[in-house]
């Protein structure tokens, strides 16, 4: 009997192991909605600035109005009524911009494309209202644009992004992937971010990197030349030769500047030697052989 009883706790232990182990392997597991789908990247990729949509106050206008040729451009590929994932994308950007000291409208344009057809304008017009009101940014409301489209336009962009997704007809949701493009201020995509939750650094590099230097402190473009994009880890990485030569270009800078009071003074403490020995010279008798 005490045989039993001991066992009893083991085959108990092991049954919950056993329980736990499935349900870690059923999450790691890619759900069937989503498998085989991802994005292609297509990088410096022109973008269908033609292609027609229905803004969030029912006004059709062409992707390329968005694109001045001044400011860089968020793209995303949404819905708003996505019950998770979508918003947590939009919930994290907004919270990274929120930190940020550049401003949406002013520096950069933010575009979000709906991949539902069926999605109203009215629709996505209550979605730009939550997601400027959370941004809390007086000022910035031009900066906000929710789109919405026919199969073929929304496509069409998709197409040219690379974004892949797809409708599963027994939840009645699209299954796709959490990603933006920073796109340049002439229309072609410079850099993809994956996640729903965006470094700062990362992001702000990034928009410095698509607006081709035309938003960014001296300092961002610095940063820039020393740092570069680690794809792996979805963030700027360090550049060991080029801060090599940084640093060896600052030291000597230093070495000269700090050199140069020093050359200054010798030579004007040496001229006068010079000229008093040569009247020296010049004025000494001769003498008599």
């Amino acid at each position: 009997m005490r045989g039993c009883a001991t066992i009893r706790p083991i085959w108990t232990v092991v049954f919950c192991l056993s329980i736990c182990t499935s349900a870690f392997a059923q999450l790691n597991e890619t759900p069937k909605e989503v498998d085989g789908l991802g994005v292609e990247e297509h990088l410096n990729e022109q973008l269908p600035l033609d292609t027609k949509f229905t803004d969030d106050r029912g006004q059709v206008i062409r992707l390329g109005d968005y694109f001045d040729g001044k400011r860089p451009v968020i793209l995303s590929l949404n819905y708003s009524n996505c019950p998770m994932l979508c918003q947590q994308q939009l919930n994290g950007l907004v919270m990274t911009l929120s930190g940020m000291e550049e401003s949406v409208g002013k520096d950069f344009q933010v575009v979000s494309i709906s991949i539902d057809p069926r999605e109203p304008h009215q629709r996505a017009a209550q979605t730009r209202l939550r997601y400027y009101q959370d941004y809390d940014r007086p000022g910035t409301a031009d900066g906000w644009h929710f789109l919405v489209g026919t199969d073929k336009s929304i496509l069409k962009v998709a197409k040219a992004t690379g974004f892949q997704f797809r409708y599963v007809p027994e939840r009645k949701e699209y299954a796709h992937n959490a990603v933006l493009m920073l796109c340049t201020p002439d229309g072609r995509i410079s850099r993809y971010i994956y996640g729903v939750q965006f470094d700062e650094p990362t992001l702000r590099l990034s928009l410095v990197e698509a607006s081709e230097g035309k938003i960014g402190t001296t300092m961002d473009q610095i940063i820039l030349t020393c740092f570069m994009y680690d794809e792996t880890a979805g963030r700027y990485g360090p550049q060991a030769v080029k801060i090599m030569q940084l640093g060896a270009f600052t030291t000597i800078v230093c070495l000269a500047v700090g050199l140069f009071p020093f050359w200054v003074l010798r030579r004007r403490t040496s001229s006068p030697r010079s000229d008093n020995s040569n009247q020296a010279g010049r004025h000494a008798p001769t003498q008599a052989t």
